[in-house]
């Protein structure tokens, strides 16, 4: 029987140094976000590296099938240096761009807290921003290119130790080799043999969502989440039981006349709780937000419904939550109908304006937010003077917000407006006249946090002597949260902590409130404040509303998690994963899901109820009410 040139032992051994690969930038992942897992220990890291194995040979089955194939095909050529040129020719096509793609999350984790995926290659983030930031990430983040110089000169040493291992079979040996890896490079792309194929949720399952992202390789997450925009019509209950357990249709109970004030809501850039001193035992960067504190409406359990700006602007001024891995500005819901608060107020008699010193178009937000009823955009266009251009992304907010305030002041009350700043986003630039002037703090960001405040300072020094100024709902928020250096705001639920704070000068808005408050909650508050009587859309609560739901949602990387005044409930669509009394076991460590059903199935209900409302409502176009 003829004897052929087959390439079992190379294969092998290309393989395992794909695998290894894989595992050193896990560790080098580890190592550069260790602040986000140290607090996990030896078991749980162990077991996040050992279950991170098998979306590893998910992702290089997948990657590398036809690298694989064509290992598979026995003839006598197989040994030529041109056959083989071929091959390692494709190898380093495939996997070069792995080891880039992977190594872009040591510093995208950062921002986001999750694993890179498709979202991040949309075009509404791919603009002429990311383009001008571009060199300045490239400086800032220099080492990474020297990781990936160094971890593809290693994978080429490697590779080419791998090229003399031959060995000879018959054809029939050779049939049945084939076959055999054919299935087992199925088995592996799929993850295993299980019913549904492994998906980016199953990495939640090795040890709790806090290793999520440790357990889990880029791209794994990318192959996973390409075209993966369409949701599922969940059916946890009959339509009669589903508007018993959650109702998005609010029909406020306050007799008293519609009260035609201003408002005017102010979303500051990675504004995390953790800046802020008067939000926290311990010192932060915020000096006049924290003055401003102790004469507003505060909340203490303030919390984000998502990890990106794109995210959190529809929450903020649409009622609309993150209960999709894409961003609803880029999803295929996007053309979907949407009232926000700014459709609501128009049709009272109201003006309509949103500002954001960034270039026009930047992430979508000029044709969202016209589409939920901001009639007005002004962005770096409209400011029309790039003496304050920061070089990156757009207009200093000092600045921005000096327009922002004379503009207000020729607008005909009543009015609703929005700014959103754009200073303390990385690269944290600061106009030349103000080096020196504000100290930095352990963490980049923590200087332009400073200057921001500032600018915001500035702004409420200029309204104030406006006339406008008295009859006017102010709202301060964040669209996200950013990096964190205390344990406490790392865990799923302290990466989500945000400041949310309604004022007004001279009324009675002087409290603090422990109730758990979300920016879903932002739109029907600002309408029960106003006295709005008539029913609107939004999956948020009235904060003045006593018996409101007063609940927290979010979902990363396919897992949901609802948080209430003590515990938090992570839910992967199916099944519960993780329960925790995060009120006393701060850490989250410990998986209270065995312990306390009666909580668990409570807080699974309220969370499927929302999940299969938002579901059906992106699905048949019916996140606003027909008169709207």
């Amino acid at each position: 029987m003829l004897k052929l040139q087959v390439n079992i032992l190379q294969l092998i051994r290309r393989m395992s140094l794909l695998l290894l690969l894989y595992s050193l930038l896990r560790f080098i992942f580890f190592i550069s976000n260790l602040s986000y897992f140290y607090q996990l220990g030896f078991k749980n890291l162990s077991i996040a590296f050992f279950g991170g194995l098998r979306f590893d040979i998910s992702a290089i089955s997948f990657t590398n099938a036809l690298f694989i194939l064509l290992h598979l095909i026995p003839f006598k050529g197989f040994a030529s240096r041109s056959y083989q040129l071929v091959l390692k020719t494709l190898f380093l096509l495939v996997n070069i761009p792995v080891i880039i793609l992977n190594c872009s999350d040591i510093v995208y984790y950062k921002f986001t807290l999750k694993r890179g995926t498709m979202d991040a290659f949309d075009m509404a983030e791919m603009s002429d921003d990311f383009k001008n930031v571009l060199p300045q990430f490239i400086r800032d983040y220099w080492y990474v290119a020297i990781i990936i110089f160094i971890l593809i000169f290693l994978m080429i040493k490697l590779y080419n130790r791998t090229s003399n291992t031959f060995n000879t079979a018959s054809k029939k040996v050779n049939l049945i080799v084939v076959i055999i890896i054919s299935i087992f490079t199925v088995i592996g792309a799929r993850g295993g043999l299980q019913l549904r194929p492994l998906s980016i949720f199953h990495a939640a399952e090795y040890g709790s969502p806090q290793t999520a992202p440790l357990v889990l390789n880029t791209t794994f997450t990318m192959i996973k989440t390409i075209g993966k925009t369409k949701l599922s019509s969940e059916k946890y209950f009959d339509d009669k039981t589903l508007s018993d357990v959650f109702n998005p249709i609010h029909q406020l109970t306050n007799h008293e006349p519609f009260k035609k004030m201003n408002v005017v809501i102010i979303i500051m850039e990675s504004f995390s709780k953790e800046y802020i001193g008067g939000l926290n035992s311990f010192s932060g960067y915020t000096p006049f937000l924290d003055s401003l504190i102790y004469e507003s409406l505060v909340f203490n359990n303030g919390f984000a419904n998502g990890k990106k700006s794109i995210e959190g602007i529809p929450a903020v001024l649409a009622g609309m939550p993150v209960m999709m891995n894409e961003p609803f500005i880029t999803s295929q819901y996007s053309g979907n109908k949407i009232t926000g608060i700014a459709d609501i107020l128009k049709q009272e008699g109201y003006s309509t304006s949103f500002f954001h010193g960034g270039s026009n178009g930047t992430m979508g937000f000029d044709g969202f937010t016209k589409s939920i009823g901001f009639d007005n955009y002004y962005g770096r266009k409209e400011y029309n003077n790039d003496a304050n251009y920061d070089g990156k992304w757009g207009i200093f907010d000092e600045p921005f917000f000096q327009y922002f305030a004379k503009e207000l002041n020729k607008t005909s009350p009543p009015f609703i407006s929005c700014i959103f700043s754009l200073s303390s986003h990385h690269p944290y630039t600061i106009p030349e006249k103000y080096k020196g002037k504000f100290m930095k703090g352990t963490l980049p960001i923590h200087q332009s946090i400073r200057y921001a405040d500032y600018s915001l300072q500035k702004f409420f020094e200029a309204a104030a002597k406006m006339p406008w100024f008295d009859n006017t709902l102010f709202v301060i928020t964040a669209d996200h949260t950013f990096e964190s250096e205390h344990a406490e705001y790392q865990t799923p639920v302290g990466k989500y902590r945000i400041p949310i704070i309604f004022y007004q000068h001279n009324s009675s808005l002087h409290s603090r409130s422990d109730n758990i408050t979300q920016q879903v909650d932002i739109m029907p508050s600002i309408l029960d404040y106003l006295h709005y009587p008539k029913p609107f859309y939004s999956f948020g609560s009235s904060v003045f509303n006593p018996l409101g739901q007063h609940v927290a949602v979010n979902c990363l990387e396919g897992i949901y998690q609802i948080i209430t005044r003590d515990y938090s409930l992570q839910f992967d669509g199916t099944k519960s994963l993780f329960l925790s009394n995060y009120s006393d076991d701060v850490l989250m460590r410990n998986n209270l899901l065995n312990k306390e059903l009666i909580t668990k199935e409570a807080l699974e209900q309220k969370l499927k109820a929302i999940i299969q409302t938002y579901n059906q409502a992106m699905i048949h176009n019916k996140f606003s009410l027909p008169n709207h």
